[in-house]
């Protein structure tokens, strides 16, 4: 819950400073070859030493960087670069500690568990989804920037009680020592993963197109209203979604065919992107009113339209996360998991990060609707292109995973 508490609050601070949407999505841009480097490198570290070590030294890290922004705000320092720098350093430790949590669940749970343990994570994370970034709303118009990190860092001790009390995980199999060797294996096992190679796609074209995250700012600021309190309420929006889907994805996850249902998922996510930028759009032409920062000035028939978007979108999202992982985590040995799982994290972390430059580049040349718009329907296009040309993952059968 702090990381995404964390995450909310730079958005806002950097949007105070800069006035500019692009100058947030910077944050996002910064951080993303970082953490394609460290993301994959995470995985070879996985693949050799002790993954409970590995994911103690990575959240140890991210909460010095929650402690470093917590200080700066209280010192009242009011540039931005320093929050770019320490958005890259804890977007790293973030692609870090994701990649060891994923290759960890499979040694926890037995097979036929793991669509369940999926479904679990979502709940979990769309709890944190859904009370961080709200918290970070009120917080931020109610505390300030600086109680703000401060509560985040003292939320991120928590975390701290969990890894100490996993058990010792060191890879199965032969383990390979990280280095050009260990990446090179990954790579050629890879090749011959056709249906994990998709499953990586057709999640890089959503998050390509489909992040309008980053334009909740300026939405907040300049087309719903509400602020930062909009933007709070967006964010959580889709935490809801994701927590709901997990929560009732009992019949959900017994679908077999799974590359038909990431498909679908996606594709309906696509349609939710579309129907947020309609909202905006909606809101932009000016026949509803004014609106001002606060949020008694707030159209709220917008917001609840625009929240019900984001909540489908979390949802479909969260869907297609528990097909591609099962997949992913029953298909892939346990000495290759590390490495792969250091791939998917890249995409389900740097893809984020690559449409938010996207949506916030575009709309500082367009307009705050039109990216949402052509996002979304460009997704939907492209999904049915891939199901269409990609038969062996429209065929995936959960009960004989095939790499």
């Amino acid at each position: 819950m702090g990381a995404q508490l964390t995450l909310v609050t730079i958005g806002l601070q950097v949007y105070d400073i800069t006035r500019s949407t692009f100058a947030v999505a910077l944050v996002s841009g910064f951080a993303l070859v970082p953490m394609i480097v460290f993301g994959i490198y995470a995985g070879l570290l996985n693949d050799y030493f002790d993954r409970r070590t590995v994911l103690l030294w990575s959240a140890t890290i991210s909460w010095s960087c929650s402690v470093a922004l917590a200080i700066l705000a209280w010192l009242q320092v009011d540039i931005a670069w320093p929050l770019y720098v320490l958005a890259v350093i804890g977007a790293v430790t973030a692609s870090t500690s994701a990649t060891t949590r994923f290759a960890i669940v499979p040694r926890l749970l037995p097979a036929r568990l793991l669509p369940a343990g999926s479904a679990l994570g979502g709940i979990t994370f769309g709890v944190a989804l859904t009370v961080g970034p709200a918290l970070a709303g009120v917080l931020v118009a109610v505390a300030g920037f600086a109680w703000t990190y401060t509560i985040d860092a003292v939320l991120f001790i928590a975390g701290f009680l969990g890894i100490v009390t996993l058990p010792g995980l060191k890879p199965e199999g032969t383990t390979t020592r990280p280095g050009w060797a260990s990446l090179k294996g990954g790579w050629d096992f890879l090749r011959t993963a056709p249906n994990i190679r998709t499953s990586f796609a057709v999640d890089i074209i959503a998050m390509t197109f489909g992040r309008p995250q980053v334009l909740f700012p300026a939405v907040g600021a300049l087309v719903i209203g509400g602020g930062s309190i909009t933007v709070g309420v967006l964010v959580a929006a889709g935490a809801i979604g994701v927590l709901l889907s997990s929560l009732f994805s009992g019949r959900v996850t017994g679908y077999r065919w799974h590359g038909v249902a990431i498909g679908w998922a996606i594709a309906v996510y696509g349609a939710f992107v579309a129907g947020m930028g309609a909202v905006f759009g909606a809101m932009a032409t000016g026949w509803f009113g004014p609106v001002t920062s606060d949020i008694s000035g707030a159209n709220i028939p917008a917001l609840i339209l625009a929240a019900l978007m984001s909540a489908g979108m979390g949802a479909s999202d969260n869907v297609s996360t528990i097909f591609r992982m099962t997949m992913m985590q029953s298909a892939v040995p346990d000495e290759m998991r590390g490495r792969i799982q250091g791939v998917f994290t890249v995409v389900v972390t740097g893809g984020p990060r690559l449409g938010e430059m996207v949506m916030g580049g575009l709309a500082g040349i367009t307009s705050l609707w039109f990216p949402p718009v052509a996002g979304g329907l460009a997704i939907i296009v492209l999904i049915a292109i891939a199901l269409r040309v990609q038969r062996a993952f429209r065929a995936y059968d959960a009960e004989n995973p095939t790499l």
